[in-house]
């Protein structure tokens, strides 16, 4: 499993990068994708709501566990309990494996789903923030939270850490510029839903992290 970021800064754009800009106009949006990392006698990282499916796509890949919560789609998935609002399927779900999660991971707008296990303990808030821009509502950095055995350290490491040496303590958050939207050429203009979920966001991403009270700053051109 690898997260956004990661790929973006290894120029490897998918669906799933470009997923996480559709929220986003042109603009300046500050301490977005933000996580924390304090590694002890457990792993335990935080992370803001970009991190959602990162967090739960990883946890399943660590371990053969049973999630509960809500999965949220943009179209009908064959699952309990579903709800429809404003073009998005919400689903409560009581009891999904990881197999399943995997399988299903292409077909998701949103899994805010949680685990509890002697080895993992992941837990995701169940409502979306709104979209805002720096300045104008607080960033939950805390959306998901995942405890996880020292065991696990290498693929959470590789997952979202890649790029900072192993620590103790680290915080990073990024910065997005969005300078250009991207409308496509040969959708039907009357759509403007399906336009909006297809234009591509150019701009640039700047990481800044802070890894045992040593800052270091990258930065990424982009178009997702």
């Amino acid at each position: 499993m690898e997260c956004f970021i990661k790929k973006i800064f290894e120029s490897r754009v998918d669906e799933q990068v470009h997923n996480k800009f559709v929220r986003f106009g042109k603009g300046r949006y500050e301490k977005r994708a933000i996580l924390s990392l304090n590694k002890g006698v457990k792993v335990k990282v935080k992370g803001s709501f970009e991190y959602a499916n990162d967090f739960v796509l990883l946890t399943a890949s660590l371990s053969n566990v049973k999630f509960s919560g809500i999965i949220l789609s943009k179209e009908p998935l064959n699952l309990e309990n579903e709800k429809k609002k404003a073009g998005v399927y919400s689903y409560d779900i009581k009891s999904i494996e990881s197999e399943k999660i995997k399988e299903l991971k292409d077909k998701i707008y949103f899994f805010l789903l949680d685990v509890e296990t002697p080895d993992l303990k992941l837990k995701i808030k169940k409502r979306l923030p709104k979209p805002s821009k720096s300045g104008s509502g607080k960033i939950n950095d805390k959306f998901c939270q995942l405890e996880a055995s020292l065991k696990y350290w290498p693929k959470i490491k590789e997952a979202f850490f890649w790029d900072i040496p192993d620590c103790k303590k680290a915080r990073i958050e990024h910065e997005y510029k969005i300078k250009e939207l991207i409308m496509p050429s040969k959708e039907k203009i009357g759509d403007f839903e399906l336009l909006r979920l297809k234009t591509k966001r150019k701009g640039e991403i700047i990481r800044k992290a802070e890894v045992d009270g040593k800052e270091e700053v990258r930065e990424k051109n982009f178009v997702a």
